[in-house]
């Protein structure tokens, strides 16, 4: 079982990972963010830094993936991810134009093909007011220049994408706007119970049939 959770950022993907591994007695592998050098300033001048930032994140991602991914999928084991391969291409057509995208697409197009992809990708959404009262809470230095706006663009944008299944990967939507994970046990159960549902494992309370 290899799962991939994916949503904006604040969504809480992370936590969702970290709480849900001991149920799956799974692995975990988490998005590495904080050591681009380029984030803090792509923050504060995104037009500047995009091409330096997305580039870094994509060969991070790749390298990162590469490994963790194909290790675990190989030994059979159960794998969380709080990210996929595939969304750092949403980013770009946000913050890259041009000639800039048009390398970019080259580059992950020819990375794409050698990472396994997910069973299942779970997408956590929210709405944006929501997404930037959970980014205040947490605090971040580099993420304190961050503008409603461009939280606001990056939410509609993972709304499209992952409106419907890419690369032949089942997406499990899960509204997030009313649950805390944290804090509410039955929240984080109804999660799970969701994700075993969806990919058959049991046990699971099967879902009611809509009237």
């Amino acid at each position: 079982m290899y799962v991939a959770i994916e949503g904006v950022i604040g969504v809480g993907k992370t936590t969702l990972a970290r709480l849900l591994q001991p149920a799956f007695d799974a692995d975990i592998l988490l998005e590495v963010f904080e050591e681009n050098p380029f984030l803090s300033d792509f923050y504060g001048d995104r037009a500047r830094y995009a091409f330096q930032t997305q580039i870094f994140f994509l060969l991070s991602r790749y390298h990162q993936q590469r490994r963790g991914v194909s290790e675990v999928v190989k030994a059979g084991k159960s794998l969380l991810s709080d990210y996929t391969f595939a969304k750092d291409a949403l980013f770009a057509r946000i913050n890259l134009q041009g000639d800039e995208l048009d390398m970019y697409h080259r580059v992950h197009e020819a990375l794409a093909e050698k990472i396994p992809l997910p069973d299942l990708l779970v997408y956590l959404r929210a709405d944006t007011d929501v997404l930037m009262q959970r980014i205040a809470q947490r605090d971040r230095s580099y993420e304190r220049n961050m503008e409603r706006g461009y939280i606001d663009e990056l939410n509609r944008a993972y709304d499209d994408f992952f409106a419907h299944p890419y690369d032949h990967t089942p997406i499990l939507i899960i509204d997030t706007n009313h649950i805390n994970i944290v804090q509410n046990p039955d929240d984080l159960k109804m999660v799970e119970n969701k994700i075993r549902e969806t990919l058959g494992i049991a046990p699971f309370q099967p879902s009611l049939p809509m009237k």
